[in-house]
């Protein structure tokens, strides 16, 4: 039993800094959700700066957009053009995501700077790519209601993970210490 764990060490090491990195996060930020909502950033300031943003984007497009609180369920509606299209809840928000992609650097990590600097950057550019995608996904319900199946579910799921996946792969290749043969 010991040789096996001094022969996978890394892989250990890596498990266990994932799982306590992502718990840790993952506790933190939903004990910021019970604890953040105010009715001035409802639901909670990061949804809310979300929806403002993807607001203020639809509006460099051309479209009327408008956000309001929704009455019954913690999120904000997303209107266009006088069209209801779409809810922004928490999960979009991406800090979900950004604590997935945090995690996995954490627990791949390189030097301390430049692991801060790609955090902070991989993180910004997550943040960016997810409001893109809010709101590309909210024009594309509006003119295309009938395949809110698809691109909610299948195409921008796969666009943000697949993403966040080349980040992660990049970092491994480039950054992370890890041994070398």
């Amino acid at each position: 039993m010991k040789e096996l764990i001094l022969k996978y060490k890394t892989v250990i090491k890596f498990i266990i800094t994932f799982i306590l990195v992502y718990t840790v996060l993952t506790f933190s930020y939903k004990l910021y959700l019970q604890y953040g909502s105010s009715e001035t950033y409802y639901p909670d300031y990061m949804t809310n700066l979300v929806a403002k943003q993807s607001k203020e984007l639809i509006e460099s497009l051309g479209y009327q957009a408008e956000i309001v609180p929704h009455p019954n369920e913690a999120s904000m509606k997303l209107i266009i053009n006088k069209k209801y299209v779409a809810r922004v809840i928490e999960g979009c928000n991406s800090v979900s995501v950004i604590i997935l992609f945090v995690s996995f650097i954490i627990a791949f990590t390189g030097k301390f700077k430049t692991t801060f600097f790609y955090l902070l950057a991989g993180s910004v550019l997550i943040y960016i790519a997810n409001l893109v995608r809010v709101v590309i996904l909210s024009i594309g319900l509006y003119h295309y209601p009938w395949r809110k199946d698809i691109l909610h579910t299948v195409i921008f799921p796969a666009i943000i993970y697949g993403m966040v996946c080349l980040l992660w792969l990049f970092w491994v290749n480039r950054f992370s210490y890890r041994e070398k043969k």
